[in-house]
């Protein structure tokens, strides 16, 4: 028996994310335990698979909501995945889970206390007039993680997905996704669908966006590898006309850059000083972009291509930059693969796929580095915000960029 919020594993950050007001109680254990005297149950979830190996936390409001959290949206998930959330989910409906023992994290709080000034999900039910149960999922501890709420009503009807920012970091890009969701075009063509900004909020030290859910149909990508242009470009240019090329140098996108370096400091400031010497002259269209374009924020549904997690897009970036992105993330993410490999496979999609979006090899070369520099600039902005260095990308990012660009390494 333990409180979670002591540990330094998933469980631990996620739990002093959700459930960090002093006045409540947690316990995990085998099972259920007493709260101390003057305190009562308020929310109890099992931890699947174990608190060794915490996956998800399963709540136990009823059998219909215990089931539907493992359930919903299944179809999305890699097979293995698929088959322990369905084995999970038949438990939970028999109201069985104690027959898995899967440990259960007890919350409790003062029998005086408002649960809603306490508890977030508690705090949400208010707002939107009726209970809600949130199934929460959980990741390794890491500064950029965000923790998603899966809300469900007393039927087991999803409600929304509440993105709860818990640090500098994480409150920046809750807020993005937002801002995002508020200006993104709805109609129709080649853009994907996206789902619906509900309501964005502040609670005490985190900030919350809450999103509807998706819809019950989707499914995964039958090609997931595969770029969708059409989408990407519509995406690009809000479902308009292509907009007009200008070079680099004066750019807006140029200027941007420039400013994120300086604030920066460091080696990309020679690295993108040496990207605007080269390839000033080279001339690019300009447009939007999702910010983080991979197959696991990908769905399909009724035949549309459906979109999620909006939370790094923005403008005025080179068209193809989500095309960089895909090719990239997915050899790094999806296959383990250290950067210098996936910038080799960047490199090879933009090549492959680079003609539709007018880009030449002068054009991919100078794409494939500004993306880089992009996203070394993101990788430390997250660190100043409190996010901390990913280690497969610092310094390796620099590195590449220093090879690429002819720089001595620092």
């Amino acid at each position: 028996m333990e409180d979670p919020r002591i540990r330094q594993d998933g469980l631990g950050w996620v739990s002093r994310a959700i459930f960090g007001d002093a006045r409540l109680w947690l316990d995990v254990g085998p099972d259920h335990a007493a709260p101390p005297p003057g305190h009562r149950i308020v929310t109890r979830y099992a931890v699947v698979p174990s608190v060794a190996r915490a996956k998800f936390l399963l709540p136990l409001a009823s059998r219909r909501v215990g089931a539907a959290s493992t359930l919903a949206y299944n179809a999305l998930r890699p097979p293995r995945v698929r088959a322990n959330r369905l084995a999970v989910g038949l438990l939970a409906g028999l109201g069985a889970t104690r027959l898995a023992r899967m440990p259960v994290l007890t919350v409790a709080a003062p029998a005086a206390a408002d649960p809603a000034e306490l508890l977030l999900t508690a705090h949400l039910a208010r707002i939107e007039g009726r209970p809600l149960h949130a199934a929460i999922g959980i990741r390794p501890p890491d500064p950029h993680h965000k923790p998603t709420l899966q809300l469900f009503d007393d039927r087991g009807g999803p409600w929304a997905y509440a993105k709860v920012g818990w640090n500098g970091a994480t409150r920046a890009m809750v807020r993005a996704e937002a801002d995002a969701l508020r200006e993104l075009p709805r109609d129709g063509g080649d853009l994907p669908d996206v789902p619906r900004l509900l309501r964005e909020l502040t609670w005490g030290d985190l900030a919350v966006t809450l999103v509807e859910p998706m819809p019950a149909g989707v499914r995964r990508l039958p090609r997931p590898d595969r770029p969708e242009v059409a989408a990407m470009l519509a995406v690009a240019r809000r479902g308009g006309p292509p907009a007009a090329p200008r070079p680099l140098a004066g750019s807006p996108f140029l200027a941007e850059l420039t400013a994120r370096a300086e604030r920066a400091g460091g080696p990309v400031v020679a690295a993108l000083a040496a990207l605007a010497d080269r390839d000033g002259p080279t001339t690019l269209e300009f447009g939007h972009w999702h910010g983080d374009w991979v197959p696991w924020n990908l769905g399909s549904h009724r035949g549309r291509l459906y979109a999620w997690d909006w939370e790094n897009s923005g403008t005025g970036r080179p068209v193809g930059f989500d095309l960089a992105h895909q090719g990239f993330q997915s050899a790094l993410s999806l296959r383990g693969r250290p950067a210098a490999e996936a910038t080799r496979e960047m490199t090879a999609v933009l090549a492959r796929h680079g003609a539709a979006f007018g880009l030449d090899p002068a054009r991919r070369r100078l794409v494939a580095d500004a993306y880089l520099i992009e996203l070394w600039l993101r990788t430390a902005e997250l660190a100043a915000g409190g996010g901390g260095w990913s280690d497969k990308l610092h310094p390796a990012l620099l590195h590449l960029l220093a090879d690429r660009l002819g720089l001595p390494r620092g």
